[in-house]
């Protein structure tokens, strides 16, 4: 975003009118913004244009116009057109999801409840029981909630919408890691592999409250995961 633009949005906010029990400010008229920013219409519309398109300006019919955070939407967008376009490669998305996840479980030992173990517990339970059914798709769901669930216990809204990022665009690299791991995977003898029992570790990590050992058990799971795809190992 532009300096002047910046500039704009901060003048918005403090003309804007707060919504109570949101983050969203709704804007003045356009006639009566253009006046309050000495700005004619013709270039304060191609200015909120700009915002529009960036997801940080929102318009509802009969309601008016708010300015607000964008949403999740704007993020995978993001990511996926920079990955389309080569300007981010899969082996820089692997490399920083990784990251984020160790981060993520070493914060969120020191905030999980009691409650919030036993379902990240649940969840491996039914990533375990998914795959052993064949059912792969639920057996992603489980393991895409369970990374969620662990985002939303440390409740950082930058790191969130990184990790909504990170989902969005890995999901097919991640159900392609785990049918990998179907194929070359030694089960134990429950018929278990590892790529979901690991998921484990850090859980009972967690039910410890013990940050380095969350950490470590997150990054070997990215080891674990990152051998399936050799390709994608970060450099």
């Amino acid at each position: 975003m532009s300096e002047p633009l910046e500039a704009l949005v901060g003048r918005l906010v403090e003309l804007a009118t707060p919504e109570p029990g949101t983050t969203a400010r709704r804007l003045p008229p356009e006639r009566e913004l253009g006046e309050a920013l000495q700005m004619s219409r013709g270039a304060l519309r191609e200015h909120l244009a700009v915002l529009e398109r960036l997801g940080f300006l929102h318009r509802t019919q009969g309601r008016g116009t708010y300015i607000d955070a964008p949403g999740d939407d704007f993020v995978r967008s993001w990511f996926t057109i920079s990955r389309q376009l080569g300007y981010l490669t899969d082996a820089q998305f692997a490399r920083s999801r990784m990251l984020l996840e160790e981060t993520v479980a070493e914060a969120a030992a020191g905030l999980v409840g009691d409650e919030q173990v036993e379902l990240l517990r649940a969840d491996v339970d039914r990533m375990i029981a998914a795959t052993l059914a064949g059912d792969h798709d639920a057996a992603l769901e489980a393991d895409v909630t369970f990374h969620s669930r662990l985002n939303a216990i440390v409740d950082d809204p930058i790191l969130r919408l990184m990790h909504e990022g990170f989902s969005h665009v890995l999901r097919d690299t991640i159900r392609q890691r785990r049918l990998r791991a179907i194929e070359v995977e030694e089960p134990d003898d429950r018929g278990v592999r590892r790529t979901d029992s690991v998921h484990h570790a850090v859980v009972d990590a967690l039910a410890a409250r013990e940050p380095d050992a969350a950490r470590r058990a997150m990054r070997q799971h990215f080891e674990d995961w990152l051998q399936l795809g050799a390709d994608d190992r970060p450099r």
